[in-house]
């Protein structure tokens, strides 16, 4: 068991400086102050802030791109490197290619990063229509395969299976009751792209067929500004707006929110995630293509720094986006919160929001910037 001594935490309210046991990969203990015992063992966090570890709920922990060729295919992300970005839960998912990048080969991926010290899970599908699941159907993928959450599908994108409302709905029947006998909350991942459609057919879906909105989950929500003013108003209906850090903006996405947020919407219904490892274009200044990049996965807990740095919002409103919003809109009670019960990863930040240390599943993965464990390979 460690004993973590003198952490001014944000569970994600403030809670002021306190002591917190772990053991077991759980928090055990959260109080003023806990005495220590020759079984635990100490480490002072000497008042740095700490928060839940960063849930980053889309991610392309196997690679993605190619559309530009086999050599534009970006290549999987180590664990490592999550850990440096204070990621400490991930959501795998496939993209536009079901055919070189497999769904049995997520799964591998995800138990391999387990396996390395941080914990994930995945979504079953990728942006066609047509069945890219390990078992016959989305709903045993949800019953019989624990790390499955959801299912992702695009929509509003020329690369899309251009769904109707009833495909949409009877992949969400599976996804609700799927999740209903495993005990997961299950939600639909929706790609959106930049055609008009947006999320119209969402929409429609909730106040039409009177569909619970909680289980539909958009995602690149502020990839065009007309598309971002949907995702105010689908915030405002008590849905989940996932702005991504890493893939195609039209602005920077703490300045999205800080926007909605003065539409009205409230912190609680926006969620950043990375789109990580997305092939990107890399374009001369005559937007000639000469070359590709990977999209980044280290810019959740940047925009939520700056949330706070330039936008002005606390820390528990910020750090929200990267912790507890994510945590709820996947159905997961024992993430993106610092209390009794929770699952042990932190994110220990000076009094700048530098990251400094990082805690996943109760161990101690990296302390002042430096790493306390390696890639298998």
């Amino acid at each position: 068991m460690i004993l973590i001594k003198n952490a001014n935490i944000y569970a994600p309210e403030h809670l002021g400086i306190k002591d917190i046991l772990i053991g077991g990969k759980k928090i055990l203990a959260i109080q003023d102050k806990i005495d220590s015992h020759s079984a635990f063992q100490e480490w002072d966090a000497e008042g740095k802030i700490l928060t839940p570890g960063i849930i980053d709920q889309h991610i392309h922990v196997i690679g993605a791109g190619g559309k530009h060729g086999f050599s534009s295919m970006t290549p999987e992300i180590p664990m490592t490197e999550l850990v440096e970005c204070g990621t400490t839960t991930v959501v795998g998912l496939l993209g536009t290619d079901g055919s070189t990048r497999g769904i049995k080969t997520l799964y591998a991926k995800c138990n391999a990063l387990e396996m390395e010290g941080i914990t994930a899970y995945m979504y079953t599908g990728y942006f066609g229509l047509d069945p890219m699941h390990i078992t016959g159907t989305v709903q045993d993928e949800m019953i019989f395969i624990d790390k499955v959450l959801g299912c992702k599908i695009a929509i509003s994108d020329v690369r899309s299976s251009y769904p109707s409302d009833v495909d949409l709905l009877r992949v969400l029947r599976q996804v609700r009751v799927g999740g209903m006998i495993a005990k997961k909350k299950g939600i639909l991942h929706i790609h959106l792209g930049a055609l008009n459609s947006g999320i119209d057919t969402l929409v429609r879906i909730v106040k039409d067929y009177e569909f619970p909105i909680q289980h539909i989950s958009p995602t690149h929500m502020g990839r065009t500004k007309d598309l971002f003013e949907q995702g105010i108003e689908w915030a405002k209906m008590g849905g989940i707006t996932d702005v991504s850090t890493g893939g195609t903006k039209y602005t920077e996405p703490w300045q999205s929110v800080l926007y909605g947020l003065e539409k009205g919407a409230s912190i609680d219904n926006f969620t950043f995630s990375s789109d990580g490892n997305a092939g990107l274009d890399r374009k001369d200044e005559n937007g000639n293509l000469v070359g590709f990049r990977k999209a980044p996965f280290d810019l959740n807990i940047v925009q939520a720094q700056m949330l706070v740095k330039e936008g002005g919002l606390s820390v528990t409103d910020a750090f929200k986006t990267v912790t507890l919003n994510p945590a709820i809109n996947l159905g997961l009670k024992h993430k993106g919160r610092v209390q009794e019960g929770a699952d042990a990863d932190f994110c220990l930040l000076d009094d700048k929001l530098d990251l400094l240390d990082v805690f996943a599943n109760g161990k101690l993965v990296m302390e002042n910037k430096k790493l306390k464990v390696e890639n298998s390979f």
